[in-house]
C-alpha cells in the first residue's frame, strides 16, 4: 500500500490555552517573554509571536465560540497534563522578568539533567505551569548554514590553523 504523503506537510503546532482574561495573559507573557507591549488581535483571542512570526502561545478566552475543550475552566484544574515549556536564548534576563511578574517561582533555576540546560518553572495567571529553559551554546548559534549543492571550499583560515595545529607540541596532562 503506498501513500501520497507530502514531505515537510506538518510546519507547526499552535498551542492555544483557555484563559480568563485575554489581554491580562496576553500582556503577563508578553512581559515574561521581554517583548515589546501590544494588544491581542481580539478581546477573546490573542497570538504571541516571535520576532521571526513564529506562533509561541495562543490564548482563548474560556466559553466562548463552541470549542469543546474550551467551554469551562470549572471541569479541570488549568494544566492538569500540560506543561508549557519554552527555550529562550536570554536565560538570565528570562528569570529577572520571571521574578518580577511572579512573587515566587515553583521551581528555582537549576540544571535539567535530560537537557543539560538550566531551567526554572513558575505559574501564569491562570495556574498554568510554564518551564522556562536555556537553548544550549549550540543551539543558540543555530545551524550552519550554507547553499545546497554547494560544497565547503577550504579557505586560508582553515589552512592557516590546521598548520598551526600541527606544529603546537600536544597539551600535557597534568596528574593530582
Amino acid at each position: 500500500m503506498t501513500t501520497n504523503v507530502k514531505p515537510h506537510a506538518m510546519k507547526r503546532t499552535w498551542t492555544i490555552i483557555g484563559v480568563r482574561d485575554v489581554p491580562r495573559s496576553f500582556k503577563w507573557y508578553q512581559s515574561l517573554f521581554g517583548q515589546r507591549p501590544t494588544r491581542p488581535g481580539h478581546p477573546d483571542f490573542g497570538q504571541l509571536l516571535d520576532s521571526d512570526g513564529t506562533v509561541l502561545l495562543c490564548l482563548h478566552e474560556w466559553g466562548t465560540e463552541d470549542h469543546p475543550s474550551l467551554m469551562s475552566p470549572g471541569e479541570g484544574i488549568p494544566g492538569n497534563g500540560l506543561l508549557l515549556f519554552f527555550r529562550v536564548d536570554d536565560f538570565d534576563m528570562a528569570l529577572q522578568r520571571a521574578r518580577a511578574v511572579v512573587p515566587r517561582l515553583e521551581e528555582d533555576p537549576h540544571m535539567n539533567p535530560n537537557t543539560r540546560t538550566h531551567e526554572f518553572s513558575l505559574r501564569d495567571p491562570d495556574g498554568y505551569y510554564v518551564t522556562i529553559s536555556a537553548l544550549s551554546a549550540s543551539q543558540r548559534r543555530g545551524p550552519a548554514r550554507r547553499r545546497p549543492n554547494k560544497r565547503l571550499q577550504p579557505t586560508k583560515a582553515r589552512g592557516r590553523t590546521r598548520k598551526l595545529q600541527e606544529r603546537r607540541p600536544a597539551p600535557s596532562r597534568l596528574k593530582r
